[in-house]
């Protein structure tokens, strides 16, 4: 019976394995290299112009780049946090696999059309990927809009939305972002293509150097309350104090924030007034 076991395990790990070579080109775009960010592997600084369009931050300007990015990873980085995430989210495919049925199922119902929700961020080294969410808003939402810069934002949310993103559950199809290595477990959000000025304050702090995360420091230590040079403050001391210990930490209290909903400001995310904006 152990063997049984061992065998459904192996197969199950041997397909989903072979499903993420293949799915992996075209996550990142390897396919469209229209699509490649300009600004991957370099360092960068957001320039203000109130003449450009608003970004997804609310500011108007644009990145410059200004030098190249090292990119240097530690080997907890590079080699043990990767076996790690591997392990956990296969594991995690595994087991929640009922969830995400019934997940899935509610959405159908509750406003026909596609489960899963895809959207450009930026990974490493602020190459781009594509990111999955379960669907919690409704098929008229604007695509590239954070919930905070949506008018009326309620109006898009679903009912079953409402509830899978008090819960963090919409979150749940990133374990194969994971597992497919375009994300870590833990690390910086991912934040949108064009985050521009979240982007560049992360580079300050090297924060884009590692994988994003499904969740990080950042997010138990305010999440969407917290305005972009603070978020991006965390993400670099992350990055600094990155090590087994101190993920277990975030995992921990990750967990707890979950359970209380700390955090969560539905349309109000902690974006950075105009005038706060430091002008580089």
């Amino acid at each position: 019976m152990r063997m049984i076991v061992l065998y459904i395990v192996f197969a199950a790990f041997a397909a989903l394995g072979f499903a993420a070579i293949v799915k992996k080109p075209g996550s990142v775009y390897t396919n469209q290299p229209d699509q490649k960010n300009p600004m991957e592997g370099k360092k960068v600084r957001f320039t203000e112009n109130e003449a450009e369009p608003e970004n997804a931050d609310g500011v108007r300007g644009h990145l410059e780049a200004v030098g190249e990015s090292d990119g240097r990873r530690s080997f907890y980085d590079r080699v043990v946090k990767r076996i790690l995430d591997v392990t956990l989210s296969f594991g995690g495919l595994v087991v929640l696999s009922p969830v995400f049925l019934i997940i899935s199922l509610w959405i159908i119902i509750d406003d026909p059309g596609p489960v899963l929700f895809t959207q450009k961020r930026i990974g490493r080294n602020k190459q781009y990927f594509r990111l999955h969410k379960f669907r919690s808003m409704k098929m008229c939402t604007p695509h590239d809009k954070p919930t905070h810069m949506l008018e009326n934002s309620e109006q898009y949310i679903t009912r079953v939305g409402k509830f899978i993103r008090t819960h963090s559950l919409d979150e749940l199809p990133q374990i194969w972002d994971i597992f497919i290595g375009n994300m870590s477990i833990i690390g910086p959000r991912p934040a949108l293509w064009n985050q521009e000025l979240l982007t560049s304050c992360r580079d300050q702090y090297d924060a884009n150097d590692i994988k994003p995360g499904l969740t990080g420091w950042a997010q138990i230590n305010g999440r969407d309350e917290l305005e972009i040079p603070v978020k991006a403050k965390l993400d670099g001391e992350y990055r600094s104090r990155e090590s087994f210990l101190f993920d277990c930490r975030c995992l921990i209290g990750t967990v707890v924030s979950v359970a209380r909903g700390d955090g969560i400001v539905e349309g109000g995310a902690g974006r950075m007034k105009k005038h706060e904006v430091t002008r580089k």
